[in-house]
């Protein structure tokens, strides 16, 4: 039976996490009472008295509370952005290849993918390692979040009664071109430069969808739609957490981003004509976008089934 803490369990994907672990009968959850949550001495006693230790906390945190593990064998998946794209931390994504997946299963330290990142990242790597997709393309990413995605403070926002009615449209933001998610969708890619990216939320509590808009002409490889849906499809055969589904959009002509909530998998849809393709990705951001991706990389280090604690 392994150990697991959670530090941060009262933040959004620390209660999901704790959600998913709860019940199972091959970790013991290791709690740490609630006035000493932020106590340096009580976080490192948990965490070295651990064989995995998750962190979901903001970047500055994650860093300190890594500083604080003495045990070379205890195992941290970190949820931030702090760690993404440094050397010798795993990228969580294992289906992203054989090398990502065996990073995973022998890392001890993991670094848990962005929301956003996510469904950009399961887009674009495998366009580009195919041949598909130039890395010096001039990407740009659409991508529409439920709330949840901001945190404690915007979920407060969009819930309080009597809210602003502002709430009520799109929140679109993100306008300087510095979202924290681009670091880390440019390196892991390989791409040339990070992508234009405009993301919003809006008035429900979870699901996303990401779109990256293609120009068939300035692709390496001059495929049809439906071509380039069957390239992803055959990229991620036999993934069960990627599922590329049939060419075109779902009855009515519409892509509804909380169909997926409460999931932890992912969908991907091609779409659009011999000219312009758009290509795009629909989860749960808290499932393969934060908690769920974090427990998947666990069950990898634990050898346990990969879906186990996890809904498909």
């Amino acid at each position: 039976m392994k150990k697991v803490f959670i530090d941060g369990s009262e933040g959004t994907t620390g209660l999901r996490i704790h959600e998913r672990l709860e019940g199972r009968s091959d970790i013991e959850l290791l709690k740490i009472d609630s006035d000493k949550r932020k106590d340096p001495a009580e976080i490192k006693k948990f965490i070295n008295a651990s064989d995995i230790t998750f962190l979901c906390l903001p970047d500055a945190a994650a860093v300190e509370a890594v500083e604080l593990c003495d045990d070379p064998d205890t195992v941290i998946i970190d949820a931030s952005t702090a760690h993404r794209t440094l050397p010798g931390w795993a990228y969580g994504f294992p289906e992203l290849s054989k090398e990502h997946r065996k990073a995973i299963c022998e890392g001890k330290r993991i670094a848990v993918p962005g929301c956003y990142a996510s469904g950009f990242i399961a887009l674009a790597y495998p366009l580009i390692k195919e041949g598909i997709l130039p890395a010096d393309y001039p990407v740009s990413v659409f991508a529409a979040s439920g709330y949840s995605g901001g945190g404690k403070k915007l979920i407060a926002a969009y819930e309080e009664e009597g809210r602003d009615v502002k709430f009520d449209s799109a929140r679109m933001y993100a306008w300087g071109q510095s979202h924290k998610h681009l670091k880390e969708m440019k390196a892991i890619t390989g791409l040339a430069r990070e992508p234009l990216f405009s993301p919003f939320t809006t008035n429900y509590h979870s699901g996303m969808i990401v779109q990256l808009p293609l120009y068939t002409e300035l692709l390496s490889k001059k495929l049809r739609p439906e071509e380039l849906r069957d390239a992803l499809a055959a990229y991620y055969e036999g993934e069960r957490f990627i599922k590329v589904m049939p060419f075109g959009f779902e009855e009515g002509g519409a892509l509804f981003t909380d169909a997926c909530a409460g999931r932890d998998d992912m969908e991907i849809f091609v779409c659009g004509n011999e000219e312009r393709v758009v290509v795009a990705s629909r989860f749960d951001n808290l499932g393969k976008g934060a908690s769920g991706a974090a427990i998947q990389c666990m069950n990898l280090v634990m050898g346990a089934e990969e879906s186990a604690g996890l809904v498909l």
